[in-house]
């Protein structure tokens, strides 16, 4: 596995003592022995180069995946004795909203200038991908960008800001409960991503009201405003053509050929991005500890299984995507295991199965609270669910 791989990362993770209780072993915050540059020597030259060719034929077999799936659909669900069809559409949905958050992701690539040299080309490409996956593609990887330029802090990181213990709204306390989580995921997984978009819920604290959808909002410059606007009405473009087909065909129709598959893609989207940065084992920093090292290595790759292929690697591969986010995904296997003996123990991961780890990870880390054991490093913050 390379120095400081893990073949099973969670019996490194979390030890059972003695008295069964469970200890998490932490990821090191301390500074590295090594540089970026170190890193980027080990990986292989020829991982930092985009194909346009190689790129496009992933973004053409993903939409011959989509095109496949609903010929399929449409020519024989709807002709299967009832009750029959109530269970092939939701297989469908499955099947569909993977290969849609596999578009996403080229989509992704193409903010990240990890899809070709040309960005006038990439930009292009994204905005119309993410708009027909009602993403706003300019608002997005302006805050994207943000995020990978501050991960971990917890004063400008742009995403999954934990909260402190007392800063945590007094309802997520009744809700730590089985039921409470199930309800809590529930939400997050059907309606999270839009509710981040519309009122940056989860993200970084602004003084005032903050929306990827707003151009005067504070997320974003003056001279990115418009680029806001541009993706707006991506989105209103693409959604006045899902009225006009749904004029014709039924909202129905269209609920049970794309809406079904779009909410599959949203939960896995809110899924991942969580997933790769809540851990019991991360770290996150505040202003007296934080560097851009250290918020790199505050991620967790996560296996998926066969999924891993079919989400372009992104699952497993997101701590090397932290450090050098232009290298194109069907490069990032081989530059992660170019990278991982120079980490160490600084590259975490985890094989948990992604919705056990969901159910674990909503349960264990509530809120952050500084490591009181550690005099010289106050500006650390652990998950804890422990009032």
């Amino acid at each position: 596995m390379g120095a400081g791989g893990r073949s099973n990362p969670c019996d490194l993770h979390v030890n059972k003592s003695n008295n069964n209780t469970e200890v998490i072993k932490r990821a090191p915050t301390s500074k590295p022995p090594f540089t970026l540059a170190d890193i980027k020597k080990a990986i292989p030259p020829h991982c930092f180069e985009r194909s346009l060719v190689r790129s496009f034929s992933y973004l053409v077999a993903d939409l011959t995946a989509v095109s496949v799936f609903y010929y399929v659909a449409t020519t024989f669900i709807p002709h299967l004795p009832h009750p029959l069809p109530y269970l092939a559409w939701p297989v469908y949905w499955f099947l569909q909203g993977c290969v849609f958050m596999g578009i996403w992701l080229i989509a992704h690539e193409c903010g990240h200038h990890a899809f070709s040299d040309h960005v006038w080309l990439e930009d292009s490409i994204g905005l119309v991908l993410h708009s027909c996956l009602m993403t706003p593609y300019f608002s997005w990887k302006i805050s994207h960008r943000r995020h990978h330029a501050n991960t971990g802090s917890l004063e400008h990181d742009e995403v999954y800001v934990p909260k402190t213990r007392s800063t945590l709204n007094a309802s997520a306390f009744y809700l730590d409960n089985p039921i409470g989580r199930t309800l809590t995921l529930l939400v997050k997984l059907t309606l999270g991503w839009y509710i981040y978009l519309s009122i940056n819920a989860a993200g970084r604290p602004y003084d005032k009201f903050a929306s990827h959808y707003d151009p005067r909002s504070p997320i974003f410059s003056d001279n990115e405003r418009i680029l806001i606007l541009v993706s707006d009405i991506g989105l209103i473009s693409f959604s006045y053509f899902l009225y006009k087909v749904a004029m014709i065909q039924g909202f129905a129709w269209v609920f049970c050929v794309y809406g079904g598959a779009l909410m599959v893609m949203n939960a896995f989207l809110v899924t991942i991005t969580y997933l790769h940065h809540t851990h019991p084992s991360l770290p996150h920093y505040d202003d007296s500890e934080w560097n851009w090292m250290k918020g790199a290595f505050a991620t967790v790759d996560r296996d998926y299984g066969v999924l891993n292929k079919v989400f372009h690697n992104i699952t497993d591969t997101h701590v090397l995507h932290h450090l050098f986010s232009y290298i194109p995904h069907y490069h990032a296997m081989e530059a992660t295991k170019a990278i991982r003996p120079v980490l160490g123990e600084f590259y975490q991961s985890d094989s948990t199965p992604f919705f056990v780890a969901l159910w674990r990870e909503s349960k264990n880390c509530l809120f952050i609270e500084p490591d009181e054991s550690d005099e010289k490093n106050k500006g650390v913050y652990w998950y804890s669910n422990k009032y």
